[in-house]
């Protein structure tokens, strides 16, 4: 028992550090273990950290320039929306503090060596921080039964559940973002390409939807004025500014803030994407020479490696001025996205890059999930908030009302999970309907491979 503790007082110490200081530190661990020099390890583990510590600031900046604004306009209309959001990092201070947590990392390495072994994976999954996204729904699943077995049993089902869609996920990074060896890591983000694949199939055939193609990355387009998410964030800055009733000086202050953030964010991601790819070759090289039919690995990271891709960036941005107005105006909600509202471009990203980078697809396919990411968000509130102060978590002095977070605490499939356990005639129900989904997500993974193959 001894020994445990003091292994939960690691672990909880371990994840006192930042993201972007611990990722480099696992991958400059790892890219020694696989045999890369000293000096490439060193320099891919610093271009990672540089470009994660980069995105996070910006992000900072972005909910310092705009958060404002939002309480401008809540305030000038009278409107109440009482649940605060507060954006992930307390969902994952929850979920780091709960005994589930340091439980979660042994286990789900060993669950991901064994697939591999057994080839029912492509995936190495590195992105300890991310491990978070598996836990949360076993914190809440023994919070709400006050058992540590069903919590786990609901942190394995989503953690394999998301280590597969990250195998599906990587001929589409490879696509659209031209980097090698590299998936996709979080829940949040992997965990909607089924939706992606079934709208995507949807959509092809309604033959006025399907010819409309707004792609950012494409050169000499008649959307090219507005391919720069610069000259987006402007416009967003502008008419938030307008709405705020703010003087023209204030409104060409923001504009220029959120052109500036959406400008950098592509540099990072570009960063990143440099930092990952060498440990990647080298996991390939190394990893055929020990099992020579086992060289399509690929390394899971988060999000912010395909940021680089402007589609990506532009329809995020794009979300995010629906996004709060759909909030205002969406029976049942009862928050504004403030917080989590920049994490609009990370968790749509693999949609974009399935819509084979169309803006106009994944904004179309966004609308929908902005609408569950309130209702869920809203809904799971009073939960995040008595987890949070169990451990201790302090979000604001000033405010004692709930908390919750737009779209990692409205995320549908820890959503649909946590009622499975729960025993919800609904949630059981819709298992042959997802397991549908998943079966057409791998024949649509199944047709990219060999069309690459072709190629």
């Amino acid at each position: 028992m001894e020994f445990f503790e003091k292994f939960v007082d690691a672990v909880k110490f371990v994840f006192t550090f930042k993201a972007y200081v611990m990722l480099p530190i696992i991958i400059l661990v790892f890219g020694l273990i696989i045999r890369i020099k000293i000096k490439d390890a060193f320099f891919s583990a610093l271009k990672l950290g540089v470009g994660f510590a980069g995105i996070f600031f910006v992000f900072k900046f972005f909910v310092e320039n705009i958060g404002p604004a939002l309480e401008k306009i809540i305030s000038l209309r009278g409107l109440d929306f009482p649940v605060l959001d507060v954006g992930w990092p307390p969902l994952a201070a929850i979920t780091w503090a709960s005994v589930i947590a340091p439980l979660t990392i042994p286990l789900f390495l060993l669950i991901n060596i064994i697939m591999i072994a057994t080839k029912t994976t492509r995936t190495i999954n590195i992105d300890i921080w991310n491990y978070w996204h598996f836990a949360l729904i076993g914190a809440m699943i023994q919070k709400a039964s006050s058992s540590l077995a069903l919590g786990l049993i609901a942190t394995v089902l989503i953690g394999v559940y998301c280590i597969k869609l990250s195998d599906w996920t990587a001929p589409f990074v490879k696509r659209e973002c031209s980097i090698e060896g590299t998936t996709i890591s979080p829940l949040s983000v992997v965990g909607l390409l089924p939706f992606a694949v079934l709208m995507n199939n949807i959509i092809d055939k309604i033959p006025g939807l399907r010819k409309i193609n707004f792609n950012a990355e494409q050169k000499e387009s008649k959307f090219e004025l507005f391919s720069e998410p610069m000259i987006i964030g402007g416009i967003v800055g502008v008419l938030l500014g307008v709405i705020a009733g703010y003087d023209i000086k204030k409104i060409l202050e923001l504009a220029i803030n959120i052109a500036a953030v959406m400008f950098i964010i592509p540099y990072f991601g570009s960063l990143l994407g440099k930092g990952i790819e060498p440990v990647s070759l080298k996991l390939k090289e190394t990893i055929k020479k020990i099992f020579p039919d086992r060289d399509d690995l690929v390394i899971a990271i988060d999000a912010p490696v395909i940021m680089k891709n402007k589609s990506v960036i532009v329809t995020g941005l794009i979300l995010m001025p629906i996004a709060i107005g759909i909030a205002f105006i969406l029976p049942g909600n009862k928050t504004i996205p403030l917080g989590d509202l920049p994490n609009l471009i990370g968790v749509m990203s693999v949609i974009v890059l399935f819509s084979k980078s169309n803006v106009f697809i994944g904004v179309l396919i966004g609308i929908q999930i902005v609408i569950t990411y309130l209702l869920i968000a809203t809904h799971f509130a009073p939960l995040y908030t008595e987890l949070s102060k169990q451990v201790g978590v302090v979000y604001s002095s000033s405010y004692s009302g709930n908390i919750t977070a737009f779209t990692d605490g409205g995320n549908q499939v820890r959503f649909w999970i946590y009622y499975i356990f729960k025993g919800n005639i609904i949630a059981l129900i819709a298992i042959p309907v997802v397991l549908a989904l998943f079966y057409l997500t791998w024949r649509n993974y199944k047709k990219e491979i060999s069309q690459s193959n072709e190629n």
